[in-house]
């Protein structure tokens, strides 16, 4: 059998998030200028008084007291941080080589940290609660990404995340009902994604329509549909037909304890469980095995593949159900996973989110988690800070990682390049 040289991409596109070229400053000068922000905002301009993170809740084995710090002080010395972390980043690019991964991952963090201290003075915050809803709003988004990264590696451009997202909300709502049984709903929800991949599988891949066109259809298909029948079938027999039963939270018994982490990781559904697995073995399967390196031959050089006996084809269409599968797997989460009856046009534009964070991801499921779980973050802040009732305004939050992922498409901080072949379609010579 012959053998396939892996694609350049592959290791590249597998980094994560917010790693930079070689020798580029582009990262460097972002970060001196967000720390810069962070010195002078945060910190200078600050409000004085105390910032309060509770991080145990009333269910914890362990309590511990709620920490209180400096608002000024501690946002001075966190974008400090971020400033020696930008000089640092800076001597590697003058030298140029790249900043280690682990640079990009504690800027984040010491630049969240110096907002959330400047944001909450003279208040308190529940922080292990901020990560609880973190993770609950990314849990759909890291499916969506999946799904994506899936379809890409292939070649095959999945506009129609939200639509897989939508149908799968929809099935797992209406078998879970009439079965009674929650386990109906998450088998039928995959299922449900999977027949609206076969569309566009059919039509991109065997009849070569323009994928990007395809995927916006398919979105507005499901959503007349679902709609349809929300309004005249789940609205009139709501008791028999819109009535799941929703999935319990189950605690790994020692794991579950651990403060702070355990109640965030450990004290959850059956699906959060099922996407810390997904998120594992598609990264296991797409850059350690024989299958994985097939399918980016293929996203990259679809010709090259096809030489060496790779159907390439056959490749797109198995992975495109793949991510159908996986999507619609993720739209469960809005009705079973929840513990909520479906509404019409529930997903509410989660899919496009997905796709983006797919791209700010790099297309790889490690990245598509990281930049799920920002998109998650920044949504329950404006939430948690409405709470607490700051004068931040509510519009400023939403927009954040939107513009973080324009800065990671400009490259700011990392060049950011799709799969070679992504969104060609091919045909045998």
């Amino acid at each position: 059998m012959s053998t396939v040289t892996a694609p350049t991409q592959g290791a590249a596109s597998q980094g994560a998030v917010g790693g930079s070229t070689p020798g580029s400053w582009k990262a460097p000068i972002t970060y001196g200028v967000l720390g810069l922000f962070a010195l002078v905002v945060f910190g200078l301009l600050g409000q004085p008084g105390s910032s309060t993170f509770s991080v145990s809740t009333r269910t914890d084995l362990f309590q511990i007291s709620p920490i209180g710090v400096p608002s000024r002080l501690t946002a001075i010395v966190l974008a400090l941080v971020c400033l020696g972390l930008a000089a640092f980043a800076a001597l590697r690019a003058r030298e140029g080589r790249r900043a280690p991964g682990w640079v990009a991952g504690t800027f984040a963090a010491a630049f969240v940290l110096a907002f959330l201290t400047w944001a909450v003075a003279g208040e308190s915050i529940p922080f292990t609660g901020l990560l609880q809803g973190t993770l609950f709003l990314a849990v759909p988004l890291v499916f969506g990404a999946l799904s994506g990264v899936m379809c890409e590696r292939v070649g095959v451009i999945n506009i129609a995340i939200e639509g897989q997202l939508l149908a799968g909300a929809f099935l797992a709502a209406v078998a879970a009902s009439l079965s009674g049984n929650v386990y109906a709903g998450l088998v039928a929800a995959p299922i449900a994604g999977v027949l609206v991949a076969l569309l566009l599988a059919v039509f991109t891949i065997t009849y070569a329509v323009n994928q990007i066109i395809v995927g916006v259809v398919l979105n507005v298909l499901v959503v007349g549909v679902t709609g349809f029948l929300y309004s005249t079938v789940l609205t009139a027999n709501a008791s028999s037909w819109n009535q799941p039963p929703g999935l319990q939270r189950i605690a790994i018994p020692l794991l579950s304890e651990i403060p702070v982490l355990g109640p965030v990781l450990f004290r959850q559904n059956l699906i959060v469980y099922l996407m810390y697995a997904a998120v594992i073995v598609a990264n296991i399967a797409l850059f350690h095995s024989k299958w994985g390196l097939r399918v980016r031959a293929v996203g990259e050089h679809p010709r090259a593949a096809d030489t060496v006996g790779i159907k390439v084809n056959v490749t797109r269409f198995k992975n495109v159900l793949l991510g159908g599968a996986i999507a619609g797997l993720g739209g469960a989460f809005f009705t079973i996973g929840a513990g909520l009856a479906f509404g019409k046009e529930m997903t509410a534009g989660k899919g496009y989110i997905a796709l983006a964070a797919m791209i700010f991801g790099r297309w790889s499921p490690k990245g598509a988690l990281g930049a799920a779980l920002l998109f998650g973050f920044a949504e329950q802040l404006r939430i948690s800070l409405g709470i607490v009732g700051t004068g931040i305004p509510s519009q400023f939050m939403l927009m954040t990682p939107y513009l973080v992922t324009i800065f990671a498409v400009a490259g700011l901080v990392g060049r950011v390049r799709p799969p070679a072949a992504n969104g060609t379609h091919y045909a045998k010579s």
